[in-house]
Parts: C-alpha cells; structure tokens; sequence
C-alpha cells in the first residue's frame, strides 16, 4: 500500500460534508488512495463499475447501512450516472460518505445546468513529484526517477526500467482501447496512436494542428478533437501563450503540450525536464483550485519578435511565477528578464537541473530544483 498521499486528510475532511469525486490518470492512484480512506471506518464497501458483480451490486443498489463510506470507481461509464448518484446522494446522505473516483475527467461535467451542484467535491490527484513523494527517498533519487521512469507509482517506486516499459505500453493501450473509444467514440484507434508520437517528440515545441493534420491526413478540428479527448483522460494537458496589456505582439496560439507521465517524453533530457516543472506547475495549481477555490491558470510566452519564457502561472488574474527551465545554463535567460520586466510577476525564476550554485540577480533568482522546493512550498496555506 503506499504511504499517505498529499490530499487525504483533505478529503477525508470533505468527505464528512459533501460528496468527493477525485479525478486523475489511470493507475496514478485513485483506488489506493480510496482504499486507504476505508481504513478510518468500522464498514465501508468499495464497488468498481468495470467489475460486472459489482455492477449488479451499483444498480441495485444492495449495501449495508453499516458501511460508513461507499466507494464507486469508474462510475462515469454507467448511463446516467449523474441522475443515478444525485438520487443517492439526496437519500442517503445522512447514513454514508460517498466518494466516487474516475480516470476521465468527472469535472467536465460541471459545466451547464449541473445537476450535482453544490453536491460534492472535485478533487485531481497527480503522480509523485518534486513536492510529494515517499520519506525514504531522497531528493536526489526522486528527481533522477522523475526524469527516468516517471511519477506513477508503480513504476516511480519500483525504479526498473524494463518493467516500467512494459507498464506504461499495457497503460495506454488500455487507455486508448477501453477509456478513450468508450468516452469519445473514437474509432481511428491507429492515427491516434501516431498523434501521441507525434506530440511525445513535440512536447519543446508549439503545435499547429493544420500541419499535423497533413501528416495524419486528417482535419484539423479532427487533430483538435483528439488532443481535447487525450486531456479529458489525463494523457496529456495543453496550455497557451499568455495575452495581456503591455504585451502588444504576444502570439495567442498555438499551444505546447505536456505529458502527465514524465517518461511519456521521447525527446532529449531537456523536453523531459521541460515537462517536469510543466508538471510540478499545474500540480501546484490543481491544488489551489481544489483546496482553496483559486482561479488558477498556466501559459507560456512567446511574441513575434522570438522572445520567448517557458512558463507563467496567473493567480486569481495575477502574474505569480515566470519560469525558464534550463538543463545546465545557468545564465539568465533574456527572455526571462524581458518578461519579468514587463508582466512584473510576483517572482521570476530559472530552474536549471544541473546547478553548481543558487545566485540572484537584477530581481531574478536562478536555483536549483530543490532549493526552488524550499523556498515556494506547496500543498499548504
């Protein structure tokens, strides 16, 4: 079982108010964690929608008013599974907590006319990373199996190469065969696994879909289609260059995408860095939305003039981190500088993975990765 990860007490404080659903990748721990928040009641019954026994159980609804916390993974899949846990809910709220887990993206249900509001909790829960991960490891270590095998558990604690291999192959044939083809009805199974190649090598680079779509001879509302199904299941997430006052020839698209498994990356040691704080960000930032209802938001920036800044994280409409992400360089870049002259962000960063010495400079601090941890904790108010 793996020790406590960064949202269980959390959710176990939301559990004694609302419903929970926690969202997030497939295998990146959702049922563990569920299991685990089990353990602090006396009768508790986990049920996974997938399990045909279990699914007989789901719709006849056949548990004991004895279990303290009912569990339903993967209930997105049943038809009507709003209406069906809303009746649930409304019922029996007074004799269980209800938490419900899924690998598709459950909060894309909250928009319009939803009949769940103000019935629940969203949570998203993300692999290990620079700000979360098991005691007996050092900070070393963890960074070197970020970069290696990724933050999945399985394959994150294990740390072996070959069978991380084989995992994350048998992981996203099960996502492209059972969670993409039945959420999106997708059928073009074989173009869609060369989109993913595609946007493994491409994770440094901006994507135009026209120019993709040629080469997979397809539209490109097709290619843009597919992208939007990849992210509702936690394959990949896209952000956009950053557009506001002041930055007059900023570009407004096209985005860059990212991986939540950092050893999705096919490209050299810096895309798969690049992917890493990519990753550290929008964890960091799916946090604050969740825990504390933040508006929270993660772009790149990028003008016609070819100035350029990796990343930048807006907080309630408010510039908070610029960031470059360097492998060795630990000269400022330009672009960095130019951006935190202009947007003024609370802090301007680069990150360089290979850093003799932390410096500061001109208002910009260049750090390693885990003096950066240090200084911008995470997962606390």
């Amino acid at each position: 079982m793996i020790s406590d990860r960064y949202l269980e007490s959390q959710i176990a404080a939301d559990l004694t108010k609302k419903m929970v659903f926690i969202g997030g990748p497939r295998q990146v721990g959702k049922t563990s964690l569920a299991l685990r928040l089990m353990e602090a009641h006396k009768a508790s019954l986990y049920l996974n929608y997938d399990n045909i026994m279990h699914r007989k159980v789901i719709r006849e609804q056949k548990w004991s008013q004895a279990d303290g916390l009912l569990v339903f993974d993967e209930l997105h899949k049943m038809p009507k599974w709003k209406t069906w846990i809303k009746g649930i809910y409304d019922v029996e709220k007074a004799n269980h907590q209800i938490l419900v887990t899924g690998s598709a993206r459950l909060d894309i249900y909250r928009k319009g006319g939803d009949s769940l509001l103000g019935r629940y909790h969203y949570w998203r829960l993300h692999p290990f990373s620079i700000d979360e991960y098991p005691a007996s490891m050092s900070f070393n270590d963890v960074v070197n199996r970020l970069l290696t095998v990724g933050g999945f558990p399985e394959p994150f604690l294990t740390m072996d190469q070959r069978d991380a291999d084989r995992w994350r192959r048998d992981r996203f044939e099960r996502v492209l065969t059972d969670d993409l083809r039945g959420l999106e009805m997708i059928r073009d199974i074989s173009s869609l696994q060369v989109l993913c190649d595609i946007l493994r090598e491409r994770v440094h680079s901006t994507l135009a879909p026209a120019n993709i779509a040629k080469d997979l001879e397809v539209s490109p509302k097709t290619v843009s289609r597919w992208i939007e199904a990849l992210e509702k299941l936690y394959v990949c997430f896209a952000i956009y260059p950053y557009a506001a006052k002041g930055l007059t020839r900023s570009l407004t698209k096209p985005p860059k995408v990212f991986f939540y498994d950092n050893a999705d990356v096919t490209g050299d040691r810096g895309a798969r860095f690049e992917n890493l704080v990519a990753t550290t960000l929008l964890k960091r930032l799916h946090w604050l939305e969740d825990y504390a209802g933040r508006r929270c938001n993660l772009h790149f920036l990028r003008d016609k003039d070819g100035r350029e800044c990796d990343f930048l994280t807006i907080i309630d409409k408010k510039p908070d981190l610029c960031i470059e992400a360097k492998v060795s360089d630990a000269t400022i870049s330009p672009g960095l500088r130019y951006y935190a002259e202009r947007i003024k962000p609370r802090r301007a960063v680069q990150l360089v993975l290979e850093l003799e010495r932390p410096y500061s400079k001109d208002g910009i601090d260049v750090m390693d990765l885990k003096t950066f941890v240090q200084s911008e904790k995470a997962f606390a108010l």
